[in-house]
């Protein structure tokens, strides 16, 4: 309701779209004056807004199908805007990003926002590799066209075991979200077409946790146990290495006691 009463009150509206957005418009009876700003002519757009602002006029930025400046055109908007002394109020709405999170079952702790990689599978699988053992759920925006593709590099870079969540066409008519390992991902798009359409969010879950002490640290806490008593052997290896003090202190008795 926030929303629609500000798109009714401000002087204009820039726009991914016009014809998108004035279809919503119409809906609601909302006649106010759009203006296109979209990836193409942001940059130029924006001085053009800035010069309404300093006329005392009020602009409200919408996109087609997302939040601006997520993954959308806005970026350059706000930053100049910004920088001109005007305040950027933001008025929340349907996120793809926390929605898909918060049906997902995934994410307790953290998450990395990725968005979207790049299109071509070498540079993504590049881009996966630098994120493979990243501790914290990762969420990506991809393409209709390139999710199959993209999903096998996935399953490939970070693990076919790990948990995917693919959540497409968040709040709108034909939204889906389906949970499966990875490494079932292909079969799952292959069993119907339609799953392959619209825009997507996937979600991958964070790395299993490793099993037992990095080599690192075993060889630093066998070294200190032989010159320093074993509490202070397990605090540093801790300090030396980061591994986890209490699994250090727990595997000192344990050499302790061979």
């Amino acid at each position: 309701m926030r929303a629609l009463a500000v798109l009714g009150k401000v002087d204009a509206i820039a726009a991914e779209d016009t014809r998108h957005t004035r279809r919503l418009l119409d809906h609601h009876g909302i006649r106010t004056r759009l203006l296109a700003v979209h990836q193409h002519n942001e940059q130029a757009a924006a001085d053009g807004l800035v010069g309404l602002l300093e006329q005392g006029q009020h602009i409200a930025l919408v996109t087609d199908a997302g939040t601006p400046a997520v993954s959308d055109p806005g970026a350059k908007v706000v930053a100049r805007v910004q920088a001109a002394g005007f305040p950027v109020v933001p008025i929340p709405g349907p996120s793809a990003v926390t929605a898909a999170l918060s049906a997902s079952g995934l994410v307790e702790g953290r998450f990395l926002f990725i968005g979207f990689l790049p299109p071509k599978s070498a540079a993504r699988r590049t881009e996966l590799e630098s994120l493979a053992t990243t501790p914290a759920a990762l969420v990506f925006y991809e393409a209709p066209h390139r999710v199959i593709e993209c999903v096998a590099d996935l399953a490939d870079v970070l693990g076919a075991g790990r948990e995917l969540v693919v959540a497409r066409e968040l709040t709108k008519l034909h939204e889906q979200i389906a949970r499966m390992p990875l490494q079932e991902a292909g079969t799952w798009f292959a069993a119907d077409a339609d799953r392959c359409r619209g825009e997507f969010v996937l979600i991958v879950s964070p790395p299993p946790v490793e099993q037992g002490l990095p080599p690192e640290a075993e060889r630093a806490l066998r070294l200190l146990l032989t010159e320093v008593p074993l509490k202070t052997a397990a605090k540093l290896a801790a300090q030396l290495t980061g591994a986890n003090k209490n699994a250090l202190y727990e595997r000192a008795l344990e050499i302790k006691d061979e």
